[in-house]
């Protein structure tokens, strides 16, 4: 039974689990409510979607947040599923319809009183500019591995989790962008030829970043030899293993991404040229694919 306790938070966040209970409970609630008005959501949507949500809790709010705190690449592991692996399963599953069903209805009306849409709509339109988007998603990899920035947000509790959110939030977008159908994109969809240029573009500076830190003969990170390491393990190999973490599975996430944007161009080819088959659209659309 003591096994359980690693399964507790080790640094209880309040923020963390409002936000990971209330998405579970929309999820939950719109599957019912969709299931009511006979639209079928198939049931491996619902695994997919539980099994991203489940490993970016555990990589947050279970012991694995303390060795993340105390081992190199247990934090490049951590950031490795907040940032592309968690977001990357929850927009496989296709969640929108299924949220925006569970969002109660005086909510939802709220959340569509202009004043309030409007800034959210060029908020979103702006995260989700093709420029914009691979910059930032880079970008916070680099800022929170620079080792002085990396040193305080380990040692300071808000900063700390100001960088995980941040991976969190920005990996979600970003993944939005490039895998969501273009239907269930509206406005901001971007063209599935550009999304496998993206793609390619933000693997080769994670991979240039992470053959640095691999193959540097510089102790980079001195904050785990200061809190002290989980286990015994020289800090070079801590750091090696931590830089082979945010170089290979880069490129491999970028690969599949290609593969899953390449799948997405046939589907859509083929339903355009099938006669008599009528476009699906909406929630609809999006939770019976």
């Amino acid at each position: 039974m003591r096994y359980l306790t690693y399964l507790l938070p080790w640094q209880f966040s309040p923020t963390a689990c409002a936000v990971f209970g209330l998405t579970l409970a929309l999820y939950v609630r719109g599957w019912v409510v969709l299931r009511r008005t006979h639209i079928r959501v198939r049931p491996w949507r619902a695994l997919v979607f539980g099994l991203g949500l489940a490993l970016n809790y555990a990589v947050m709010q279970t012991y694995f947040d303390f060795l993340a705190q105390h081992m190199f690449w247990i934090h490049r592991l951590q950031h490795l599923i907040l940032h592309h692996i968690g977001p990357t399963l929850l927009i496989l599953s296709a969640p929108v319809p299924i949220l925006r069903a569970g969002i109660p209805a005086p909510l939802w009306r709220l959340l569509n009183v202009p004043w309030v849409r409007a800034p959210l709509r060029r908020l979103w339109h702006s995260l989700q500019h093709p420029l914009i988007a691979p910059v930032l998603f880079v970008g916070l990899i680099y800022f929170w591995l620079i080792p002085s920035v990396h040193f305080t947000a380990m040692i300071d509790t808000r900063r700390y989790e100001l960088m995980n959110w941040s991976m969190l939030v920005d990996g979600i977008l970003f993944w939005w962008l490039m895998l969501a159908p273009r239907e269930a994109q509206g406005e901001s969809a971007l063209g599935y030829g550009a999304r496998y240029i993206v793609l390619t573009a933000v693997a080769l500076p994670q991979i240039v970043l992470g053959a640095y830190i691999t193959l540097t003969t510089r102790q980079l990170f001195s904050i785990y030899a200061v809190c002290g390491r989980a286990w015994a393990i020289s800090p070079m190999l801590d750091q090696q293993i931590g830089g082979l973490l945010t170089w290979i599975p880069a490129a491999m996430m970028s690969a599949v991404g290609g593969i899953v944007v390449i799948y997405r161009a046939l589907s859509e080819e083929r339903r355009m040229l099938a006669p008599g088959v009528p476009q699906a659209s909406g929630a609809a659309a999006e939770a019976t694919a």
